[in-house]
């Protein structure tokens, strides 16, 4: 499907309003004919001849049409913009949702601020060629013609000598529509960067401020606001450059009236009341010609917005959906990596993965950054698909499995935390919005967040997010854990949840996850050894590979790379003390 074709699909839908606005339109290009017409009456018939009473009856007929002319005005106008917030609606619907869709792979090479700019100012674009556009470029080419046909019967010859200025038009209109469209292209390419450069500065505002950058960044907003700015001038300077032109040349139009006219009034080839008509049709011919110019440049620019928008919407995630039906299936929680390997952009990621946990398990994970520890559960949640092997989950190959099932299934909270412009409770309550505030508080217990919750101002009203409340790393993090815990998953993954808690949080923590694990498997990514050391089964990964596997008695037995991680966290403590951490008190949780 060409973007063309996938633009139409989306204003079929409004076809019969935007017929009902083209006949509108042409109602009212009609009418436009009538003033010149009576005015040209008035001259020679009741001025010239005499036929005053006349008079009465053509200034109501003027103040009718006028009259006429102002509602279907209205009337066309609203029915063109109704079709384009329609049409825009839907399409900013559908564009949303297929974003939605999109896997990581798609995330990992697209800017935000594209992604902004196409749901803004290339929709807009989309919105102001519908609502205005059309009916201008049709109205002003039905005006001409008629304007042309009224000229033609006065007299054959003025007609045909106002057709001179044609060839003249259509030449710089095609000149100037090659020319516009690769400056709009650039000019939207630059405003989608200065978006993308705003938005990443603005979300990443903390960093900039604690490495004292904010002159760096800007000059470097300067530099791109300077792109911005000279795209701009250069596609202003194509329209400059010919607009003149088209000024000119419907000048040149009134010159010819008032000379060749002129003259055929006093030759008595033509009346008075002849030139006062093709007079009044000046303008009829005038402004499409003084207007082509601006149309070509809306034309081009709507032509650059829907590729763009159709260019990132026709991209398709690599990971497809086999739905069954949107049916809900609890998942047991088998997990099994068979010979799994991982590539992208022509590098190995993960190598020969092969593991098998049963339900109910715990599984940690440990090993140096950029080992491929997230990776592999990036691919149990399906995130990507492996380039060879299987991931199994009760025994069934997850590219198989109904994709929303299989994620609904799986609770994950993250080192990296992103919560919503939300009350805590909302952010808590994400994964299952219908549930009640018992709930939330029993997963905030167990994530040991409910004691600093109820110390905000509003407890678990308080809005958290972007723009909300200051909360630390630890507090975001226990926050995050709660919201996957609530989901009741029967997968838990967590992706170095506690590295921002203190330790005598991360063993609150931990004695709480005891009392899931005959229900949940739990996988556990953590650099400190304390965080996975009572897992049932401890992968080490070391550039995409498991380079060691069992348990912590057995890896630190094997004085291998997890002994050796176990004696830098530790030093010379006594392993028998480290067995025997002091639990925190009972009662912490409902502080």
């Amino acid at each position: 499907m060409t973007p063309l074709k996938w633009f139409f699909s989306f204003l079929k839908k409004y076809k019969k309003l935007m017929i009902l606005g083209i006949l509108l339109t042409t109602m009212l290009a009609a009418l436009s004919i009538v003033n010149p017409y009576i005015s040209g009456i008035i001259v020679d018939d009741v001025v010239k001849a005499g036929n005053y009473e006349l008079l009465p009856k053509l200034i109501a007929c003027l103040l009718t049409v006028t009259l006429l002319t102002s509602v279907l005005r209205f009337l066309y106008q609203l029915v063109f913009e109704t079709a384009s917030q329609g049409t825009l609606y839907d399409m900013r619907s559908k564009v949303y949702r297929k974003l939605l869709e999109e896997d990581f792979a798609f995330y990992n090479k697209k800017r935000t601020g594209d992604l902004m700019s196409r749901q803004t100012g290339d929709m807009d674009a989309i919105r102001h060629f519908i609502a205005y556009v059309i009916y201008a470029v049709y109205q002003n080419i039905l005006l001409f013609i008629f304007a042309l046909l009224m000229i033609f019967t006065v007299n054959v010859k003025l007609a045909l000598c106002m057709l001179v200025v044609l060839p003249f038009t259509a030449i710089n209109t095609y000149r100037q529509s090659k020319e516009v469209r690769p400056a709009f292209q650039r000019n939207r390419n630059c405003f989608s960067s200065l978006n993308a450069f705003v938005q990443e500065n603005v979300s990443g505002n903390r960093v900039v401020k604690a490495f004292a950058k904010e002159d760096y960044e800007k000059e470097k907003f300067q530099i791109e606001n300077d792109k911005f700015r000279d795209a701009q001038i250069n596609a202003s300077r194509v329209w400059m450059k010919y607009v003149p032109i088209f000024e000119i040349l419907s000048y040149a139009l009134t010159i010819v009236l008032m000379l060749y006219g002129g003259y055929m009034v006093v030759q008595e080839e033509i009346t008075l009341g002849d030139l006062v008509k093709v007079n009044g049709y000046l303008w009829m011919l005038n402004m499409p010609l003084r207007m082509a110019g601006w149309w070509v440049n809306d034309i081009q620019n709507f032509f650059t917005s829907v590729e763009k928008i159709y260019a990132t919407y026709s991209e398709e995630p690599k990971v497809h959906t086999p739905r069954t039906g949107g049916i809900h299936e609890k998942i047991r929680g088998d997990v099994e990596f068979r010979d799994v390997s991982y590539r992208a952009d022509d590098e190995d990621i993960v190598t020969d993965i092969n593991f098998k946990v049963k339900a109910g398990q715990t599984v940690g994970i440990i090993g140096s950054t950029g080992a491929g520890k997230s990776t592999l559960m990036n691919l149990l949640c399906r995130f990507y698909d492996t380039t060879s092997g299987q991931v199994l989950v009760d025994g069934v190959d997850v590219r198989t499995m109904d994709l929303y099932n299989l994620r609904d299934n799986i609770g994950m909270a993250m080192q990296d935390v992103f919560l919503f412009s939300d009350t805590i409770e909302g952010n808590i309550a994400y994964g299952r919005p219908n549930c009640s505030f018992e709930e939330v508080k029993h997963a905030a217990i167990m994530a040991d967040a409910n004691h600093f919750i109820n110390a905000l101002p509003d407890g678990y009203d308080t809005i958290v997010g972007e723009r909300g409340v200051g909360l630390s790393g630890g507090q975001k993090q226990r926050i995050s854990l709660a919201r996957a815990l609530l989901k009741d998953p029967s997968i838990l993954i967590l992706d170095d949840t506690t590295s921002a808690v203190d330790m005598e949080t991360e063993s609150y923590i931990q004695t709480q996850l005891k009392t899931i694990n005959n229900t949940c498997t739990i996988f556990i990514i953590a650099y400190r050894i304390s965080s996975i050391k009572d897992a049932d089964l401890i992968l080490v990964m070391d550039n995409g590979r498991i380079i060691e596997h069992g348990t912590h008695d057995s890896l630190v037995a094997q004085g291998g790379y997890y002994a050796k991680a176990f004696r830098n966290q530790y030093g010379e403590i006594p392993y028998d003390l480290l067995l025997n951490n002091k639990q925190p008190k009972n009662q912490r949780g409902g502080e």
